[in-house]
């Protein structure tokens, strides 16, 4: 699948990025619309993924900096992955991971040595296929069962 990848640039982007992230988040799997869109999407770096077409198809979100000191526990030189999603035509072609990958080489800009995410249970294979490590219990995010999960880059 032709699909490039790059940082939002400007609120053209950023509005794509929330459609992909509607589309997935608060259609399909119901969470409130007031959970998924927080104080966090002003300051974050925010990646899309976007057909030849120019058809938004992923996208994903990077915390860094003091804001993911205050959510990662305070653990240094780590950045937080989160809001990644893919429309139901592109699932299954690679792209999730695309963009993980992507966020790490954001995050290893940055200067990160350490990636945490807080995964939906029913995503955990996925992300332990990209090397990432579950820790801790079972918790509840938007009435879906998460846990957090690490990756030294």
């Amino acid at each position: 699948m032709d699909v490039s990848i790059r940082v939002v640039d400007g609120e053209p982007d950023l509005a794509l990025a929330r459609r992909v992230r509607h589309e997935v988040f608060v259609v399909e799997q119901q969470v409130p619309a007031e959970l998924e869109y927080d104080e966090y999407d002003a300051t974050s770096a925010h990646l899309l993924a976007v057909g030849p077409d120019g058809a938004a198809l992923g996208t994903a979100r990077m915390i860094s900096g003091a804001q993911a000191l205050g959510i990662t526990g305070g653990v240094e030189g780590r950045v937080l992955l989160g809001r990644l999603a893919v429309v139901g035509s592109a699932r299954g072609t690679g792209l999730g991971a695309r963009l993980v990958r992507a966020v790490e080489e954001l995050g290893r800009e940055c200067g990160a040595r350490e990636v945490e995410l807080h995964a939906q249970v029913q995503a955990l294979g996925f992300y332990e296929r990209l090397g990432y490590v579950a820790e801790g219990p079972v918790y509840d995010d938007a009435g879906i069962p998460h846990r957090t999960m690490t990756r030294v880059l």
